[in-house]
């Protein structure tokens, strides 16, 4: 009887503690950022480039991890606190300010209310003059590229894409047409030009989205030119 009792307490506190914890009140604050190059936002897959929150204060806990949509913008939702923002080493189309023990420099950020943040990266190119056009079933891109790190760290192109889709998710995973142009092919970087057809899409739509994506060698992750709609 005696154990019966003392279980009953054990569990009525446990109850009343977690009620006590469900409570709490639920994070406000959003915090919202866009991936950069001076003021040009880098353009990126959806889900494919993470990034990491850590707060400070707290111990030693992990992060709070998520992913860039594809026009390199972040947001979150968090209790006011100072946090620090990073993208791990080998991530992204670009370099990330490293510390000088070769980790992840950390972008700091007082949250007191909504707030944006800006993270400054360094692309190893830049996608520019991107202009997408369509006649005849055809869609056509061109474009130039911009060698933005040409020091030790520099690395070379693979391919040059388009890429095109029924809805504004437009990648190597999401399209329903592309066109690769390898590295060995281009012989102007200034002058470079892709097309594809559109296929039959159903139900029918009289429009599609595009973006150039660029492949550069040794990294997973492309950079891409701004999202266009299309209609025809």
């Amino acid at each position: 009887m005696k154990h019966s009792i003392y279980l009953f307490g054990v569990l009525t506190l446990a109850a009343a503690a977690g009620c006590k914890k469900d409570n709490y009140p639920a994070p406000g604050s959003m915090l919202t950022g866009h991936l950069l190059y001076k003021t040009d936002t880098i353009q990126v897959e959806r889900n494919q480039v993470p990034f990491q929150i850590y707060q400070y204060g707290f111990g030693k806990v992990g992060p709070i991890g998520s992913t860039f949509s594809q026009d390199g913008t972040l947001s979150a939702v968090l209790f006011d606190g100072t946090y620090k923002i990073i993208v791990p080493n080998g991530q992204g189309p670009f370099m990330w300010k490293q510390t000088p023990a070769g980790d992840p420099d950390t972008v700091n950020v007082t949250l007191k209310g909504n707030q944006s943040v800006d993270l400054q990266v360094t692309p190893y190119y830049m996608i520019r003059n991107a202009n997408i056009t369509i006649s005849g079933g055809t869609v056509s891109a061109t474009c130039k590229l911009e060698k933005i790190i040409t020091d030790a760290n520099a690395k070379d192109v693979e391919r040059v894409s388009l890429y095109i889709n029924k809805d504004q998710f437009v990648s190597g995973g999401d399209n329903i047409a592309n066109k690769d142009l390898a590295a060995a092919d281009i012989t102007d970087m200034n002058n470079i030009s892709l097309s594809v057809a559109v296929p039959s899409m159903t139900p029918t739509q009289n429009y599609v989205y595009a973006r150039i994506g660029l492949k550069i060698a040794g990294l997973e992750d492309m950079i891409f030119s701004p999202l266009q709609k299309i209609s025809f």
